[in-house]
């Protein structure tokens, strides 16, 4: 992937720098050095967003997203860089390799996901409910693609997670969980059709995600983004908190952020830990047939999500 990714960055006009590797998840990330400044290389999978979608207007997209946020709010995401010839993404080949690639300014501050304080999630509220204010009011272009995390995306045969289809990754996975997730897919199907708050989402607006400079908040990693339950996005921030000893004074102070800006309601705010659980461990064990990492890691995850399913709603018994 480095290979294509310097096969793009020729297209960009930016002075020759370092290129180091960040990241291989969803995407692969590089970190672009030079005399111009620092930028995110990111060299997309194929199939990232869903089976039949267009990978280069799925990408354009999230970019003309990022671009009308920066235009339209005081919110700072990321900025995008347009090739030579004035488009938001090239496609790029190296060897046997095709791919798209976009490239993003630097995001500088710290990620507060291992050490987080009420703080840090009352502005990530906040800078979440001006997310979903400026979408509320902003009409996306003609061509405009990206996922709908409906009940079908969460469930269904939409997804590709690894190189599998979101129904084979569900065959694999323990048969308690199978059962378990089930009896969420049959409660969500009610209450995802109950939700009127539905809109463009970030759908990954955890505090990995999050940038905090001095009393500022950075929103990054749109990569998710789509239609979507604005419940989800509040589910997303508060999930990794739910069972530990402050969440409580999380969550208080997540609402605290959002409700300054933007109400919500969220009776239903369990039901979508569960779904983000459920969603979790299906990219997790799609993940793991492709990486020996996770693959290390994945008995673990399973017995983090049986007791996740504990202690929301009941355990869905």
């Amino acid at each position: 992937m480095r290979r294509v990714a310097l096969a793009a960055l020729s297209h960009y006009d930016l002075p020759a720098g370092t290129l180091r590797f960040v990241d291989h998840g969803e995407n692969t990330t590089f970190r672009h050095d030079s005399p111009a400044g620092r930028f995110l290389a990111r060299v997309h999978r194929p199939q990232r967003h869903g089976r039949d979608a267009d990978p280069v207007l799925a990408v354009e997209s999230e970019l003309a997203w990022l671009t009308a946020l920066r235009t339209d709010s005081d919110l700072e995401v990321p900025e995008p860089l347009p090739t030579r010839a004035g488009t938001a993404t090239v496609r790029a080949t190296a060897g046997d390799d095709t791919r798209v690639v976009s490239v993003l300014r630097w995001q500088h501050g710290r990620i507060h996901e291992d050490s987080p304080r009420p703080v840090h999630l009352r502005r990530l509220g906040a800078a979440m409910a001006a997310l979903h204010r400026q979408a509320d009011s902003w009409t996306p272009p003609a061509r405009f693609q990206r996922i709908d995390w409906n009940h079908d995306a969460f469930f269904g045969d939409v997804m590709v997670y690894g190189h599998l289809p979101a129904p084979e990754v569900w065959m694999l996975l323990p048969g308690d969980l199978q059962e378990r997730f089930e009896r969420v897919a049959e409660r969500l199907a009610t209450v995802m059709s109950a939700e009127g708050d539905y809109g463009l989402i970030h759908a990954d607006l955890h505090l990995g995600n999050a940038v905090f400079q001095g009393d500022r908040v950075k929103l990054i990693d749109f990569d998710d983004c789509g239609t979507g339950h604005r419940l989800y996005d509040v589910a997303v921030a508060l999930w990794e908190q739910r069972d530990g000893p402050d969440y409580t004074s999380f969550r208080t102070a997540l609402l605290e952020g959002y409700r300054g800006v933007r109400d919500i309601d969220v009776a239903h705010l369990d039901d979508f830990i569960a779904l983000r659980q459920v969603a979790f461990a299906l990219w997790y064990t799609g993940t793991a047939q492709v990486n020996p990492a996770f693959a290390a890691r994945l008995g673990a995850v399973d017995d983090w999500s049986r007791s996740m399913l504990d202690l929301v709603a009941g355990g869905y018994a």
